[in-house]
């Protein structure tokens, strides 16, 4: 048996004893793992990832009071929604968490936008936290344009409203009632001069729920709305608040879109290659980037990500819309280069700063499919 190892004479006794206790203190706080500071987010369009996957958004449009979100490990809470709005007009805000592409804000590694026809299925799952002294909706919105564009406004919306509360009503009027996904929903058609919208609300609050939300996009096909050649371009879960709001939380939110073996999904002939050549001085770097395609289908809407070494920043860039600055971003091809044929390319670069030593990103993945270096 090996023999304990002796303290030195000035730590033995009531000081030995409480050195030890310290160190043993110190040990257990660095065995445990120490849970990630959950993020307040005030700027009026402000956001931030959870999940390593998903956007959490301000997005406070309809008023100049304080709004306030806080990320949780797997949604958000409304920390502060100050002042109110008409009830028969637009709402406040729809602070909210998306998967996709919003005003060229992309969450990490989607395979948003997707050309409906080549989805086989998109399952999302979705808890909400309610208050009661406030007048809101709490809403699940699907996005749907006839380009895989992942800036400004899509030609059709979706809304789900699995909750509302006080004196509001869906833009347009009601068309009738369906059963969608297990469910009977009013649903409700018109437009707000932007974009067209079909609604369908619940008759009573829904607290959780999982689906499919291509139940939905079928049905905004049916109607005319929408057409299988369209793109699905992101689907958000959120409150859009009239007064108030505080309070009201995502509990958990998830979402997957099956491209079943198309364009950028798995399997189908998909395959992918990435070059990454850089220039780089002191503190600062500039990267071009080739997005190859290796497969035998075509990749429409292509997002490229990867995940930026600790204290690299992206200043500017060309060819492609990339963001955020730092940390996991997605680069997305605009209109004149969204999509990539088989044996083709699409070329982009970037600008950057760095502090302590240069490195490149160790992964990419197109449109959630892992490429190899070129």
């Amino acid at each position: 048996m090996r023999p304990s190892p002796r303290l030195p004479r000035f730590l033995r006794g009531p000081l030995g004893a409480f050195v030890t206790a310290l160190v043993t203190v110190a040990a257990l706080f660095a065995a445990t793992p120490q849970a990630q500071a959950d993020t307040t987010v005030c700027e009026q369009f402000g956001s931030a990832v959870i999940q390593g996957r998903y956007v959490v958004q301000n997005n406070r449009w309809g008023t100049n009071e304080p709004q306030c979100v806080t990320t949780t490990g797997s949604g958000f809470r409304v920390s502060r929604a100050d002042g109110s709005v008409p009830t028969n007009g637009a709402p406040k805000s729809y602070p909210s968490v998306f998967n996709g592409c919003h005003y060229t804000n992309c969450s990490p590694g989607t395979n948003l936008p997707a050309q409906l026809s080549r989805i086989s299925s998109a399952p999302s799952s979705i808890s909400y936290g309610y208050v009661g002294d406030a007048v809101y909706n709490a809403s699940y919105d699907i996005w749907l344009d006839p380009t895989p564009r992942t800036d400004g406004v899509n030609r059709t919306e979706i809304m789900i409203w699995l909750n509302k509360v006080g004196p509001i009503q869906p833009i347009g009027s009601q068309v009738g009632t369906a059963t969608v996904g297990g469910r009977s929903w009013q649903v409700w058609q018109g437009g707000n001069g932007s974009n067209d919208v079909l609604s369908f609300v619940a008759p009573s609050a829904i607290g959780s729920w999982s689906f499919d939300v291509m139940d939905f996009v079928r049905q905004a096909v049916s109607r005319g709305m929408a057409q299988n050649n369209w793109y699905l371009t992101s689907v958000q879960a959120g409150f859009e608040p009239w007064q108030n709001g505080t309070g009201l939380s995502v509990n958990s939110f998830s979402s997957t879109v099956e491209t079943g073996g198309g364009p950028g999904g798995p399997g189908g002939g998909s395959g992918c290659a990435v070059s990454y050549a850089t220039n780089v001085w002191q503190g600062g770097f500039t990267a071009n980037v080739t997005v190859s395609n290796t497969g035998s289908s075509p990749v429409d809407g292509w997002r490229l990500a990867f995940t930026l070494p600790s204290g690299q920043q992206i200043t500017g860039a060309w060819s492609a819309s990339v963001s955020p600055s730092s940390g996991s971003v997605t680069a997305s091809g605009l209109a004149h280069n969204a999509s990539i044929s088989p044996g083709g390319s699409q070329t982009f670069g970037f600008q950057g700063t760095y502090s302590g030593a240069f490195a490149s990103p160790g992964a990419f993945s197109l449109n959630g499919t892992a490429c190899t270096r070129a």
